[in-house]
């Protein structure tokens, strides 16, 4: 089984790269490992990637020893494993809504003795049956990653016990529909979000966790002197959009007007 590059690096103290594809082709998600990012985030909760989709993009990043983290879409625990199944790297489970939740997801995503994710052995992640299938086990709990996503009020009251959970790596703050739900919607600065954002980062670590965020190249540093270990910062569809843009305003188009920084722009 492939190791995780972003695993080792946090492990070695460092501080891994991420960047989010949106875009269904493969060859973007290439196009953005071949330019040196450690990992790439896909999703399937915003975005309709089919299996055969997401095994494309599985391929596009091994091919040059990157990650694939992959938002799952809530649901059963075959919602979850196919994915690593298909030999993604990591696992983004979105809307952590209580300590059961939590509990729940690493039940049904991590073997024994963390969970009890349910065994196969046949596909990608165990080499088509040729892995041992201890070492399967093992390797499985050990080089792929588990990362809760806090974007509610709601489990801010289990938060400590939420960080205090054996068996994922890492706690991710989503402001965006953090700020929708406390009444604020795209109020970046507002006192609750940025307390919660602190908390977060020093809640994880006090606990032995990875703190991980979305970010930009402006407010980076400032989120690793919080305590933020993995930062996904940029996508595929800011970056066309900003190229299209500058492109058809250098023509004089006066209808490609930039309506601002987008929520991916600016967290």
């Amino acid at each position: 089984m492939r190791r995780s590059k972003v695993l080792q690096k946090l492990r070695n103290g460092e501080k891994p790269s991420c960047f989010k594809v949106n875009i269904k082709d493969a060859q973007v998600s290439e196009l953005a490992a071949l330019c040196g990012f450690d990992c790439i985030w896909v999703d399937q909760e915003h975005i309709g990637q089919d299996w055969s989709t997401l095994a494309s993009h599985v391929w596009a990043t091994k091919a040059h020893d990157v990650d694939l983290m992959v938002r799952v879409a809530r649901g059963s625990y075959s919602d979850y494993i196919r994915a690593l199944e298909l030999d993604a790297t990591g696992l983004l489970v979105p809307h952590i809504m209580s300590l059961q939740d939590a509990k729940d997801v690493v039940y049904m995503t991590r073997f024994h003795p963390l969970g009890r994710r349910p065994i196969d052995g046949g596909n990608a992640d165990g080499a088509y049956t040729m892995k041992n299938f201890n070492e399967y086990l093992q390797d499985a709990n050990k080089e792929r990653f588990i990362v809760l996503q806090i974007e509610d009020p709601e489990p801010l009251s289990e938060l400590e016990e939420i960080a205090q959970l054996d068996g994922y790596d890492m706690l991710f703050f989503g402001p965006g529909d953090f700020s929708q739900g406390i009444g604020s919607p795209g109020d970046w600065n507002n006192p609750k979000l940025i307390e919660t954002r602190r908390k977060i980062a020093e809640v994880a670590n006090k606990h032995g966790k990875y703190a991980a965020t979305v970010g930009s190249t402006e407010n980076l540093q400032e989120l690793l002197e919080m305590g933020y270990h993995f930062i996904s910062v940029g996508a595929d569809v800011v970056g066309i959009k900003n190229y299209c843009l500058e492109i058809t305003q250098a023509f004089g188009n006066s209808e490609s007007k930039d309506s601002g920084k987008s929520y991916l722009e600016k967290n």
